[in-house]
């Protein structure tokens, strides 16, 4: 089930029951599209995400952690101007529409009450959160601003009035009555064309979910199927089912084959659902610099490595050159004069004829002397293009383990990543004032812990790997790494862990490695003292002798289920 109307409504209903009432104690936007207004009502604070991502555009509470930028957005300040310990009066759907109405109470600078509506259109590329004055309704201020020459029908810039999404000719199927589909059921024999009919007379309909309801109608009686369904979207059964691909839905679909999940909460379906999905389309968001710039750098050295094996293929014919050298020498008083050629007996090739180019403006000793200078000019150079070519593999490797560290990454993860690239020259970095030298400040490694309940970290990029090996980890703690690829350094803070502890934690070693989606991946271990790191490494490159290997296979429930502290 796409989120379309139908699941609009749905969930619609369990946010209203949890939050109406309740106080807005933040506002955050951890990233572009997407705000988090944290709630409290009935005793508990809870994260509302509202995001206008043009992939995945929804409405939820969140338990999701995500990382606060330094420097709020405009559209957060003014969130946080009108909003700040504002009252959730009201929310609702706009008829059955992907639009919803967050109605809030709050006071103006004077102290007088002032009415605020924040406006959530979840339409795809479409998708905007925006802030209207209720008594005037102007805007406020959007999360997407988009000028009149972007779309005619309507202004959505602050100061313009609110103007609502053109409306469609279409039929509230929450309000319809009998008359209105029971037409549609006799026209329409079979469920391709009753689903195209009931999208084409009533709002909100995806194409699953008008598929959905037309086979229940047609599979039993058509006025208790009706019924039932939009029913069920009140009392919801959250289920994600997985076949091939997976699909969430605020109820069982009968049309779904494959595995079912069922949940407690909507929110908590799509937390499970959007989890990777979004945290990857996150990334690619907060790090296209990062992203672009790798690439960029990545092509540049693959470039170079193509010319420099050209290069050394040239070398390879120095040979000839020294052989026609000598040829001329021995044979130097049958060279004639001016001539731009001569064929000469091959003393390396059972005397086999040897046609020699020559330069006519030069004598016999000088054409010779010249084959001599080429040849040994390619000779100097071979050592110099190894040189190169073991310089240029090496930065390679670094870039591909660091583009390996991006797509392991959470949003949070990307700072160290493009601070760690500003810091080797690859990202110009910003004139600031103040001192140069400045210590970098690392984000915390990820946590984990063990079914035992020994705490476990993770690095999730080299300058966060380096902090956390190098200078948080104890001497004798364990020190786990996926062997011979790029990867997280893990540390186990216990100095004679559990085989079942050491398991677990060579599970985190290779999941969060390029070995992610390999079997039997090789994890090395050893206790931290017997780490070093040379001189002139770059970050995250450490070098080790003495450690021992398991083999394991990445298990990404596994992982999941370690990020709970387990109850002891």
């Amino acid at each position: 089930m796409s989120f379309d109307g139908m699941f609009t409504h749905a969930m619609a209903g369990e946010l209203a029951d949890l939050l109406t009432g309740g106080r807005v104690m933040k506002v955050q936007q951890p990233y572009q599209n997407e705000i988090v207004l944290t709630i409290r009502a009935r005793g508990k604070s809870r994260p509302l995400l509202l995001s206008a991502n043009p992939q995945y555009a929804r409405v939820q509470i969140t338990a999701i952690p995500f990382a606060n930028p330094a420097v709020p957005s405009n559209f957060t300040m003014t969130l946080r101007k009108y909003l700040a310990a504002a009252t959730l009066v009201e929310m609702h759907q706009v008829g059955a529409d992907r639009v919803l109405h967050l109605d809030f109470a709050s006071r103006d600078e004077l102290g007088d009450d002032i009415k605020l509506r924040l406006v959530v259109e979840l339409m795809g590329r479409h998708s905007n959160i925006t802030l209207v004055n209720v008594e005037t309704g102007k805007i406020l201020d959007l999360i997407r601003h988009v000028p009149a020459d972007e779309n005619r029908y309507r202004l959505l810039m602050p100061g313009a009035d609110y103007v609502e999404p053109p409306h469609q000719d279409k039929l509230n199927p929450f309000t319809a009555s009998s008359s209105d589909w029971v037409p549609l059921v006799d026209q329409n024999p079979d469920v391709p064309a009753l689903a195209k009919a009931i999208q084409t007379r009533f709002q909100g309909f995806a194409r699953d979910s008008a598929v959905e309801l037309a086979t229940r109608m047609l599979s039993g009686l058509p006025g208790p199927a009706w019924d039932g369904y939009f029913a069920a979207l009140d009392q919801p059964e959250p289920t994600i089912t997985t076949d091939k691909k997976e699909f969430f839905t605020a109820t069982p679909y009968v049309t779904l084959p494959g595995e079912r999940q069922t949940y407690p909460t909507l929110s908590a379906m799509l937390d499970a659902f959007y989890a990777q999905k979004a945290e990857r389309a996150r990334v690619n968001q907060v790090g296209s610099t990062v992203i672009r710039v790798l690439k960029n750098n990545i092509d540049r050295v693959t470039s170079k490595l193509k010319k420099l094996d050209r290069s050394l293929e040239e070398s390879a014919k120095a040979d000839r050159l020294r052989i026609r050298g000598e040829i001329l020498t021995t044979y130097l008083n049958q060279v004639p004069r001016g001539a731009t050629s001569v064929t000469l007996p091959n003393f390396y090739d059972d005397m086999k004829p040897m046609k020699i180019a020559l330069s006519p403006e030069l004598g016999p000793n000088q054409n010779a002397q010249k084959y001599f200078t080429r040849y040994q000019k390619l000779r100097n150079s071979v050592s110099h293009v190894h040189e190169q070519i073991a310089v240029a593999k090496e930065e390679l490797n670094y870039l591909q383990g660091i583009e390996a560290l991006v797509d392991l990454a959470a949003p949070k993860d990307l700072e160290d990543i493009k601070t760690e690239l500003m810091e080797s020259g690859y990202i110009r970095r910003p004139k600031t004032k103040g001192k140069k030298n400045k210590r970098v400040k690392v984000a915390k490694p990820d946590s984990f812990w063990a079914s035992d309940g020994t705490h476990i970290l993770v690095g999730k990029n080299n300058l966060q790997n380096d902090q956390l090996t190098l200078r948080t980890a104890a001497k004798d703690d364990i020190w786990l790494h996926a062997k011979d690829v790029p990867g997280s350094h893990v540390i186990i803070e216990s100095n004679h862990p559990s085989d079942k502890t050491l398991l677990e934690a060579a599970n985190l070693a290779a999941f969060f490695s390029r070995s992610q989606y390999s079997a039997n991946v090789q994890v090395d271990y050893i206790q931290v003292k017997r780490i070093k790191k040379p001189n002139v490494a770059k970050p995250g490159y450490v070098i080790y002798t003495g450690q021992k290997t398991l083999a394991v296979t990445p298990d990404e429930a596994l992982v999941n289920k370690m990020r709970v502290r387990p109850t002891i």
